[in-house]
């Protein structure tokens, strides 16, 4: 058997192992935050004083 004919999925993690997103943030420290992370922040933040404020 060639590897061409194989259709065979090999998945790198398992489907009933595999974590559908929902959407919740996570945590982290401020040491391991990027550049995008601390703008993604301030948009939260921005948007958080938005809703307030209606």
């Amino acid at each position: 058997m060639l590897a061409k004919d194989r259709k065979a999925k090999l998945p790198q993690v398992p489907e009933n192992q595999k974590i559908q997103p929902d959407g919740i943030d996570e945590e982290f420290s401020k040491e391991l935050a990027d550049h995008d992370d601390v703008e993604a922040q301030a948009r939260a933040s921005a948007a958080d004083e938005r809703v307030k404020g209606e």
